[in-house]
């Protein structure tokens, strides 16, 4: 999805879609006016497995208000904390990331780390070291399960959380590979730049959050053939992923930045074979 490509895919919406109702609704000719989008980050990280690169995935429980039951990448919602100008820092600085994301510093530095807080949340993964040369964190410890649940209830920022154990995040290990925004008619949207990380040494990526039920290490070729026998639910923007992860010769050569991205904002049309959402890119 680099600029200069093209693109028009459509996505079919059968009923186990978390989308379909309101898609419906929408198509039929209902309207109402679109939810304010919250910034969000999303990470895919990755690593070479025995049939190919891997990627760690999460399937959100059934009670979660946007996208429940489908698999996903980790990731969630910017907190305005991921802003603090004395947040740690080492890697290409909020201005660099400010040029690939095409919006302010300040904004930039806040995808930035989210990317880094959500993925630490949700599946133990920090990336964050001592300095910017230095081993990345050990954050094995049951000490560590702690701080992640502080960072889930917001009783702690990454800023705090980095101070205290003297750490700097490690911008330079996250690549940007897309731009996605939800729908106008979902009720709740989210405007998510996609990153991609490799899995670091010495770390374990557990899925220990309460936002999913089930997490695992797949092999994206598989899950999308799981998809399209109707065995596995998930959102354009992951399946499309998926194929850009299969298509890597290996998980380095993945963790490369795409630049010039465009936003891309799924809609609903109608096809012969029904409601489908569109993703068109040119």
């Amino acid at each position: 999805m680099a600029e200069g490509s093209a693109l028009t895919r459509d996505f079919p919406v059968t009923a186990d879609l978390p989308m379909a109702g309101a898609g419906s609704r929408w198509l039929a000719g209902e309207r109402w006016t679109p939810a304010d989008p919250r910034r969000a980050s999303t990470v895919m990280l990755v690593r070479d497995g025995s049939a190919g690169t891997e990627v760690f995935m999460l399937r959100r429980v059934s009670g979660m208000a946007f996208a429940p039951n489908t698999l996903v990448f980790p990731g969630g919602g910017c907190d305005v904390r991921d802003g603090d100008p004395d947040l740690p820092w080492a890697g290409p600085a909020p201005e660099e990331w400010a040029r690939l994301l095409g919006c302010d510093s300040a904004v930039a530095q806040m995808y930035v780390a989210a990317a880094v807080r959500e993925v630490f949340e949700e599946t133990g993964v920090l990336l964050a070291g001592a300095s910017a040369d230095a081993p990345l964190a050990d954050v094995s410890g049951a000490q560590w399960r702690e701080v992640r649940r502080s960072l889930v209830d917001r009783e702690l920022s990454l800023t705090g959380v980095l101070e205290e154990a003297g750490l700097v995040l490690r911008s330079d290990l996250l690549a940007v590979k897309a731009h996605w925004l939800t729908p106008e008619f979902e009720p709740r949207r989210f405007d998510t730049w996609f990153f991609a990380a490799l899995m670091p040494a010495h770390q374990e990526a557990d899925g220990d959050t309460s936002e999913a039920d089930e997490s695992a290490w797949v092999w994206p070729a598989e899950t999308i053939v799981a998809f399209a026998r109707g065995e596995a639910v998930m959102l354009p923007p992951t399946l499309v992923c998926l194929e850009e992860i299969a298509a890597a010769a290996n998980a380095e050569d993945f963790i490369r930045h795409t630049e010039h991205l465009r936003l891309i904002m799924p809609t609903i049309v109608s096809t012969p074979d029904g409601p489908a959402m569109r993703i068109s890119v040119s």
